[in-house]
């Protein structure tokens, strides 16, 4: 993504799972398309898993959004509470 001033890209590097980063480059030139040197941002290795193409940057390119995967959910416990009007009336 190209943060708001055109002066820097900024990208998600998920070579393997072992090693995913927040990446950004500098560019520098109008005319010439002049990309400096690739700098690591943080690394999301330790996240959860983060979906595919959900994540944005403020055009300041200061503050990002993820969206992740939620966890699961098969291992907890509801409680359902039936006519529940009727304790009201107690």
């Amino acid at each position: 993504m190209w943060r708001g001033d055109g002066k820097e890209l900024v990208y998600y590097s998920a070579i393997d799972l072992r090693d995913r980063k927040v990446m950004a480059v500098e560019i520098k030139g109008e005319a010439v398309f002049e990309p400096g040197i690739p700098k690591s941002l943080f690394d999301l290795t330790s996240a959860r898993q983060v979906s595919r193409g959900g994540w944005a940057v403020t055009a300041d390119g200061q503050r990002f959004l993820f969206v992740s995967i939620p966890q699961e959910t098969a291992n907890l416990k509801y409680t359902v509470l039936v006519n529940w009007t009727a304790e009201l009336k107690k």
